[in-house]
């Protein structure tokens, strides 16, 4: 990876000790939802944004949330365990994605309707969500970095001015070498993530297992650059169908999730 943006890695903040915290309690087979949820309300942002998160209309839950202990009840330990991430990361990163014309609130939205597809999708699987509620947030992850490194190359007005003529990916390798999941491979890396939430960001290029598949399709259905598009939803439902994925589920996702994004 090239030095300039492998740096830029490297000079990544640490994350809080509340995640490292929540990442070996849902690892650990012998912890509760009690160990858990102790250490959410030790923390009064996460705690916040957790609770803010379990009332948005995205989760389709039918009563307010009022409580951690019936947030984590309700999403279960290793969905939590995504929004912890996703919520840390918010809040240690300096997000500047001016290089692909949008802000951090778009980058943000994308997610969380990322997020909200795969937990309605895989909900009765939720043993799957144990990667798939953290890797659906972070997809992204690695244009955060993209764009601070054409930044300070001084060229971001050049690569912005060709995302509507060419492929994304395509370009971030023309300009980077590397792509957006190539770069988050290596944050999570840089962080210690556990090889099963890294496996399937490396390789969503060229999906090879339920999981790479499960986020190409995410992400063909919402865009980080063009979000909400019927044509990218029917894409998206295309490659799931190829890829021989619970369409159904999706197609019930979807439908609760659309009506509110």
């Amino acid at each position: 990876m090239e030095n300039n943006i492998l740096s830029h890695i490297k000079n990544l903040p640490p994350l809080p000790k509340s995640v490292i915290e929540v990442q070996k309690i849902t690892s650990d087979p012998n912890a509760s939802i009690k160990d858990l949820v102790n250490v959410i309300k030790d923390d009064p942002m996460i705690t916040a944004n957790l609770l803010k998160a379990a009332n948005s209309p995205l989760y389709g839950f039918t009563k307010q949330i009022k409580t951690v202990d019936q947030a984590v009840s309700l999403f279960g330990m290793n969905t939590v365990k995504g929004f912890v991430i996703s919520f840390a990361i918010r809040n240690t990163l300096k997000f500047d994605l001016s290089a692909y014309g949008i802000d951090e609130a778009q980058f943000h939205d994308v997610a969380n309707i990322r997020n909200a597809i795969a937990i309605n999708w895989y909900k009765i699987q939720r043993n799957k969500l144990d990667i798939l509620a953290t890797d659906s947030f972070l997809i992204d992850l690695g244009a955060v970095v993209i764009s601070l490194y054409l930044i300070g190359k001084n060229r971001a007005d050049d690569f912005r001015s060709k995302l509507t003529s060419k492929n994304r990916y395509e370009l971030e390798k023309e300009f980077t070498g590397y792509t957006t999941s190539e770069v988050t491979a290596e944050i999570f890396k840089h962080w210690h993530f556990a090889e099963d939430l890294i496996s399937p960001i490396e390789n969503i290029d060229n999906p090879n297992d339920e999981y790479s598949k499960v986020l190409d399709v995410l992400r063909t259905i919402e865009d980080m650059l063009e979000p909400n598009k019927e044509e990218d939803i029917k894409k998206g439902i295309q490659k799931a169908q190829d890829y021989e994925l619970n369409v159904e589920n999706l197609n019930i996702a979807l439908q609760m999730v659309k009506g509110n994004w």
